[in-house]
């Protein structure tokens, strides 16, 4: 496993995405994006005002520093516009795994494609050049359309997680967990981004 990656500047791109470090002034530009509550329904966040925002900013870099993650933004190629954020996070160096989330998009973003085009590019880096045996995915239980495009990208459903994170209300909410194995990923790749 070539865990050294993730402590370099990775770009990774196609026709359709380009995502680049979270750790650049290109953040700043989220911020025409970013103030939509239905974006952050299923989060555990809302980033409501200034303050949220640049702390989102902070705290997203410091679990960057930590080594807990390993954040991108996401460029629109179409419009060249920076259109949301994703992240390998959870990274387990001794287990070779990590989860593919805290994916977010501007609602104008949404349901164009680039969600796929995003998570080909994770997979493909994750699996063909860091090495990770496992890559999981997690959805809120009531966050259908989640759910329904890690399907897509022919991540196996394991499970719920019961009470997996708590909301900004106080409430216990539950995940959905899906995986994608490194045996999996040729398959996969074949069936499911043949057109990348």
């Amino acid at each position: 496993m070539n865990i050294e990656l993730l402590k370099s500047q990775i770009k990774l791109e196609n026709d359709r995405v380009l995502l680049i470090p979270f750790d650049t002034l290109k953040n700043q530009e989220l911020r025409n994006i970013i103030f939509k509550d239905e974006i952050w329904k299923f989060m555990g966040i809302f980033i409501r005002t200034e303050l949220d925002f640049e702390n989102y900013l902070k705290n997203t870099i410091e679990d960057t520093d930590n080594g807990i993650c390993y954040p991108f933004l996401i460029i629109d190629k179409k419009t060249g516009r920076v259109a949301g954020s994703t992240r390998y996070g959870y990274l387990n160096t001794v287990s070779e795994k990590c989860e593919i989330g805290w994916t977010w998009y501007g609602t104008e973003f949404q349901g164009t494609g680039l969600n796929k085009a995003c998570k080909y590019e994770l997979l493909k880096f994750g699996f063909e050049s860091i090495g990770f045996r496992r890559i999981q995915f997690s959805a809120d239980q009531e966050n259908i359309r989640s759910q329904k495009a890690i399907e897509k990208l022919g991540a196996i459903k394991e499970g719920v997680f019961r009470n997996n994170y708590i909301n900004p209300n106080g409430q216990s909410r539950n995940d959905v967990y899906y995986s994608i194995i490194k045996d999996d990923w040729n398959l996969i790749k074949q069936e499911r981004f043949n057109e990348f």
